[in-house]
């Protein structure tokens, strides 16, 4: 067992935050945009699954891809529908990062076009993605005047 999944993961802590999201939101919260060039909140929930799979697939390829997008026009709308993709892949990243060993994590670099970041800290930018998924995604519940949970209030504010 590597050090991130026997330290990091679960990085559950952290992804969690997204299903307590959609705890607090319905499909009808999905179709909300903020002023300006913004997109939807579902349009945003759709692109932090994008971002996981583009890193899933970069722990398998060993380069990152961001030109996926998921073919379900109607996952941008259905909390349910986010819910069993985020547990999904949630999953294939345990099991993906598992197959590592802690000299691959880093020895092993990953191609990002202009830098080639180790596979450990290649997890660390994935892990600040989501953390700026969720203050983005906070700026949304406040404008629609939903209450944050309390663990939402203590690991985001």
């Amino acid at each position: 067992m590597n050090s991130l999944i026997r330290e990091e993961f679960p990085l559950r802590d952290t992804q969690s935050l997204r299903y307590d999201l959609l705890d607090m939101i319905s499909d009808a919260d999905l179709e909300f945009r903020l002023p300006g060039n913004n997109p939807s909140l579902g349009r945003l929930c759709c692109e932090i699954g994008e971002v996981e799979h583009a890193y899933i697939d970069s722990f398998e390829t060993m380069r990152i891809d961001w030109s996926w997008r998921h073919p379900d026009p109607i996952m941008a709308s259905s909390v349910d529908r986010l819910r069993s993709w985020y547990l999904n892949m949630d999953s294939q990243f345990e099991t993906v990062i598992a197959r590592y060993t802690d000299d691959e994590l880093n020895a092993k670099t990953i191609d990002r076009g202009e830098w080639s970041p180790s596979a450990y800290v290649q997890f660390q930018i994935y892990r600040e993605a989501l953390l700026i998924f969720f203050a983005r995604s906070s700026v949304y519940i406040r404008a629609l005047a939903k209450p944050y949970n309390a663990k939402w209030k203590k690991m985001i504010g």
